[in-house]
């Protein structure tokens, strides 16, 4: 078998075996020596479900993104030849390129009717890294990939630097540790900046895109520390572990929106393409209103407490 037919059956694949044993080892140490991230068995067991049907509809429909930087290569502008410093400075660049991938899919409801699912989970452990959606190769952006190729990587190398960044996000999805030395932490994605990733508090929302390494997030003013405790979810959470209601109900959504009377055809196209929460009479709220109006209140809650601190001073100070 040839390296590009690995790749076509999904190089993933290989390290199912390791995901597996990883969350076996989670779910042992936490019930008997940890109390957070232990979860219902039955949500456990729809994430690994949903994670088994991805590889396979994911890896049979890879084809679609590996067959177009194929194809591209023959436009290349240089050929990089492989060495270590290549692998590194391909894998730092496609981490920037999963970086925008993964802001997008939070922002564009079309990328997030794939992503959705894997933020679906109100729990957070090993298994939720595998909750992942099907249809990752009809979003659009794993195009992303290209430019990479164009200047001058070769295929190969760039599909196997994406395989290497999501098996260090796996062992992200865990609540057994607590921080990273700091150092690590101020340098690389950590299972602290990822839980905040997956938590519905209105301060942590679309925050922490990061893949491998934290700095894009501190570069592009994405970063949220974790401080109070998350509560893991989505803005409104699914009452099912219903498997085909988690993956496609976003995509209904989208469909029964876009498809209303009365509406134009730009705002049929905003349905798709506008933030999650878009809606033409704002009736519904996006993340960024949730987060802005989440920021007002508190700041007019300071206010509040300063108001009440200063008259209580001049109070004291006349009697």
């Amino acid at each position: 078998m040839t390296l590009e037919n690995i790749i076509n059956s999904d190089i993933a694949m290989i390290v199912i075996p390791l995901y597996f044993a990883a969350i076996f080892g989670e779910s042992v140490f936490n019930h008997f020596f940890h109390e957070r991230g232990v979860g219902d068995m039955k949500d456990n067991g729809v994430s690994m479900g949903l994670g088994l049907v991805s590889a396979i509809t994911n890896g049979a429909t890879a084809f679609i993104t590996v067959g177009v930087l194929f194809w591209v290569q023959q436009f290349q502008l240089y050929t990089i030849p492989l060495t270590v410093a290549s692998l590194v400075a391909c894998f730092i660049l496609d981490d920037l390129r999963y970086y925008w991938h993964h802001r997008i899919a939070h922002r564009v409801r079309w990328v997030w009717a794939m992503h959705v699912t894997h933020h679906s989970s109100t729990q957070y452990n090993f298994s939720v890294a595998l909750r992942q959606g099907w249809t990752k190769h009809f979003t659009g952006t794993m195009m992303f990939k290209v430019p990479l190729v164009l200047i001058g990587f070769d295929p190969v190398v760039v599909l196997f630097c994406g395989v290497i960044n999501a098996t260090y996000q796996f062992f992200l999805h865990t609540q057994l540790f607590d921080k990273m030395p700091r150092w690590f932490e101020a340098v690389f994605n950590t299972p602290s900046h990822h839980r905040v990733h997956h938590g519905r508090n209105p301060q942590y929302l679309d925050a922490n895109y990061a893949g491998t390494l934290i700095v894009w997030d501190k570069m592009f003013g994405t970063f949220v520390p974790e401080e109070e405790q998350v509560d893991f979810g989505l803005v409104k959470n699914l009452e099912t572990l219903n498997p085909f209601v988690i993956i496609f109900h976003e995509y209904w959504g989208i469909l029964k929106d876009a498809s209303q009377r009365g509406i134009t055809l730009w705002q049929r196209i905003l349905y798709v393409l506008a933030p999650p929460g878009w809606c033409h009479d704002g009736s519904r709220l996006t993340s960024e209103q949730i987060k802005a109006e989440h920021l007002a209140a508190q700041s007019n809650d300071g206010a509040g407490q300063t108001r009440g601190t200063q008259e209580t001073v001049t109070l004291l100070a006349k009697t």
